[in-house]
């Protein structure tokens, strides 16, 4: 009975993450551009690009991001952590 349990679950919890992952293919890959970009970059270039005004595409980005509270939710949610890590390795965060 435990082992039915622990395996609907299972199959449950794996198809909330894929229809998540699903919902916003746009935003995954604008994601994944993101951490990738800090996790190549060094210090010395995330200290450089700070100041710099954002492209066209990160504007657009950005004032979408402003309309829909959800779509911004799951962007935090998969860029957080791997940024986040960066900044402190840099010393850019407390």
């Amino acid at each position: 009975m435990i082992t039915r349990v622990c395996l609907f679950a299972t199959v449950v919890a794996l198809l909330v993450v894929t229809l998540a992952a699903a919902q916003y293919p746009v935003l995954d890959m604008a994601a994944d551009r993101v951490v990738q970009k800090y996790q190549q970059s060094t210090c010395e270039q995330l200290w450089e690009q700070r100041g710099k005004p954002k492209s066209p595409q990160e504007q657009e980005l950005v004032q979408l991001l402003r309309g829909d509270p959800q779509m911004r939710a799951a962007l935090i949610n998969k860029v957080a952590a791997p940024v986040a890590n960066k900044l402190f390795e840099c010393g850019m965060i407390p």
